[in-house]
């Protein structure tokens, strides 16, 4: 009977301690908030979230981020401690622009607290955003420059027609992120210019410029890319495998290396 109940009691503890070990990551739904009309008429949510299968969703990252042991959530309202609590990693994407949603919601100051409290206290804060023709950039900034990140509003890396290898970037032999991805694809990006204790996460190998960054904050972390980079359309096979492309290998480094960091 004694040794029933040692093998219960240590299934369970191995169970509670695989929940324990969960982390959870909150893709925002609030600044980035997008509709289209399906074929019967109907709205539909899409672009960069969870549910979205097609090229533009961000379903495939949300599997590797479930492999890699988060949890994934969905933020609708906007950020605040409450809202927040519970969350390891929280990931902004894309805010809306006018063009892009009839009344966008813009990060405001006291979003801004709310996310620098969460990342001083041991959040992470992940921001990924966009060309210049497709991304708010003047409330982004004023929440990325908190952190000593600003995003340049430029156009980086274009591509013409197939030619992708226009937006190749190489990643560094022994990257501490990176760690097993080389060769990646970011097009159309904006590059970001670093202050206080910001530094360079990937950098152009010819051209120098600063696509993504990362910055101690408190007991936290930011971490900004001047790209979705890793919605579908670039995780599913569309560059193909001839080339030596890594986006989802890159993608698997990445959610890996947040666990590691995520409280």
């Amino acid at each position: 009977m004694k040794k029933k109940n040692i093998l219960a009691s240590v299934f369970s503890l191995a169970i509670a301690t695989s929940f324990a070990q969960k982390k959870v990551v909150t893709l925002d739904y609030y600044f980035n908030h997008e509709f289209r009309k399906t074929k019967d008429g109907a709205k539909e949510r899409f672009h960069y979230t969870w549910e979205d299968t097609a090229q533009s969703g961000y379903s495939k990252l949300g599997e590797t981020f479930t492999k890699n042991g988060f949890k994934l959530k969905s933020l609708e309202q906007a950020p605040t401690a409450a809202a927040l609590k519970g969350t390891g990693v929280y990931l902004i994407v894309d805010p809306d622009t006018d063009k892009e949603t009839e009344t966008p919601n813009y990060i405001e100051s006291d979003h801004i607290k709310a996310i620098e409290t969460f990342v001083k206290k041991g959040g992470i804060l992940v921001v990924m955003a966009n060309d210049s023709a497709n991304v708010e950039f003047e409330h982004l900034n004023h929440l990325t420059e908190t952190f000593g990140i600003h995003l340049n509003k430029d156009l980086k890396s274009r591509v013409t027609k197939d030619n992708y290898e226009m937006a190749a970037f190489y990643l560094p032999k022994n990257d501490s992120i990176f760690t097993t991805a080389k060769k990646v694809y970011l097009k159309e990006v904006t590059s970001l210019t670093l202050s206080k204790t910001a530094k360079p996460m990937i950098v152009h190998q010819t051209d120098k410029y600063i696509v993504a960054a990362t910055a101690k904050v408190g007991k936290g972390l930011v971490v900004v890319v001047g790209d979705p980079w890793f919605y579908n359309e670039y995780l599913n096979g569309r560059l193909g495998n001839k080339n030596g492309w890594q986006n989802d290998v890159a993608a698997d480094d990445f959610t890996k290396w947040l666990f590691k960091k995520a409280k």
